[in-house]
Formats: C-alpha cells, structure tokens, sequence
C-alpha cells in the first residue's frame, strides 16, 4: 500500500483488510504524507495485524508503489497484492485471486471494480474487457487496474526483478501489464469485481465508464499527452526487454520504429502491427493518433 496524506477513507480500507476470508497476509506501507496522522493509523493497525510501514520516496503514487516493490526480498515466494489507501477490498478479494492464479508459472490477475463515491454510494460495474489480454493490446491500453492485481509466487520475482532494473517510474499498473503480456506470462482478467473503487476528485484517474472519459482521453491524445506516455512506458519496458518471448521483442522494436517513422511507413508498420484496444471506437482512435503521430 502507498500512502500520501490519506482521509478517514483509511480506516475502511484496513478494515477490509482485516476482513478477508484470506486471513495469512503482510501489509507493507510505504507512507508518503506530510503529517504523522496515517502513521498514527497504521501504528494502531499494526497493533492487531503483521504490518511494515516504511518511509516513501515521495516521488509519486506509482513511484511509491515501484520503491515498496524494489524494497520486497524476491526470495519470499509469497503472492503480492497492490492495494490503494481509500479503496474497500471485498471479502474475497485475496482468497479468489489466489485460487485463479495458482503457484505455477508467473501470472498475473486483475478484476474488474464497483465503482463508487466517496460515501461508497452510486455503485457500478467499470467496464467490462472482453478482447484477450495480449502485448499488442498492452502497448497501447492498460486493462489491469492497479487496486486489484494479484501476483503469483513466480510473478512476484519477475515484477521485482524488472522494478530493478527501471531508471524511470513508469505508470505502474500499465508497465505491469506490458511486462507480463511481453513475457509471455499469464493475465487473468476477471469480469467479477474485487474492489470497491471511490472515485472522487482526490483520484489520479477516473472511472473508465462515461463518454465525458472518453472524450478527455481523446483530447489527450490528441494534445500530445498520451505519446508522452507511452515515451514513458517504453523506456521502462527497454530496461527489462531481454525478458519479452522474441515474437514480442521484434513487437516491440518494431512498435518503436513507427512511432518515429515518416507518414507513409508509419501508417503501413502500425497495420501491420495490428494493435488494439477493447472497444471498435478506441481501436479507430488508435488510427487517429498513428496518422497524427499521437501514439
């Protein structure tokens, strides 16, 4: 868990916590405020529960999340949960991503969310993904929810090892994603929520629910902000690229030479490359940042 100068929101969270069916868990704090009151909370926390609380880097949310993650001993062999400081884990949240996982080869799980405000009122589902998770989709979409994924054993030491070697802080959750999809490793999405996601304004991102959303991504995209991006993402993945299968190292390469390329060759390698995201509309976006070279 990250936190930066968290609300009462807090205290819902451990209380999840402290109510799942799974009950052999560890949480590790990197703490981030300004004040000592989320301390305060975490100390009377750890009075009943296993809990670590380290000081933050005071980066960022996802550096935050990247330090804690460099900080683990890989040689644990534990499942490794992310967990957000004013979310509500339903009961099931650790014991169902640890059955759909399994302790075999790395692998990754997400969920979807009930999204909510900040009263944990107005639920709704967030949307549903129903194209496979792959590197193609990865390159150009994140579909792993950073508050809901679970790794396995296996997957635990390959995130470590890949935080390792970063020397930029990528958007965490994504760079998750496209590592596992990029090694070949299992993502299991699961339509079924986890999670009880506030969204408010306090939040990094909103939903993915709503045409306004929508809208504001493609405006983004279009303003250059999404490119930026995805400048970030790919320098964090070049550090841990030796680790992708081939046929998603030459993606990969290849992804990067378009994006530099000249109209004409440009257009021709981004077909080729048959990226997508999960609905036609932002699949057609995708063709509208490669002619405008957004992407």
């Amino acid at each position: 868990m990250a936190t930066r100068d968290p609300g009462p929101e807090l205290r819902d969270q451990l209380e999840s916590l402290a109510a799942q069916t799974h009950r052999d868990w560890l949480l590790i704090v990197g703490d981030d405020s300004r004040t000592d009151a989320a301390h305060n909370v975490l100390a009377e926390f750890a009075r009943s529960h296993d809990v670590q609380i380290v000081r933050g880097p005071r980066i960022s949310a996802g550096g935050n999340f990247l330090s804690l993650l460099q900080g683990i001993d890989s040689a644990q062999q534990d499942f490794l949960a992310f967990c957000d400081q004013d979310d509500v884990w339903l009961p099931d949240r650790l014991a169902r991503g640890i059955a759909a996982l399994g302790e075999g080869e790395a692998a990754l799980y997400c969920s979807r969310t009930w999204v909510c405000n900040a009263d944990l009122e107005d639920q709704h589902l967030s949307v549903r993904h129903t194209r496979p998770p792959s590197f193609r989709n990865a390159l150009v979409q994140n579909i792993a929810a950073g508050n809901t994924i679970l790794l396995n054993p296996a997957g635990a030491e390959l995130a470590i090892s890949a935080a390792r070697e970063l020397q930029v802080a990528p958007r965490h959750d994504w760079w998750l994603y496209q590592l596992f999809t990029g090694c070949g490793a299992r993502v299991i999405y699961d339509a079924k929520p986890t999670v009880l996601y506030r969204q408010h304004g306090g939040n990094a991102e909103g939903a993915n629910v709503k045409i306004r959303a929508k809208l504001s991504r493609l405006g983004r995209m279009l303003s250059g902000d999404w490119r930026c991006w995805i400048d970030d993402q790919c320098a964090a993945l070049t550090a841990s690229a030796h680790r992708f299968t081939p046929e998603n190292q030459a993606i990969f390469d290849r992804f990067k030479r378009m994006r530099e390329a000249a109209f004409s060759t440009r257009l021709k390698e981004f077909a080729r490359l048959r990226l997508y995201r999960q609905s036609r509309a932002t699949t057609l976006a995708l063709w509208i940042g490669a002619v405008f070279r957004r992407i």
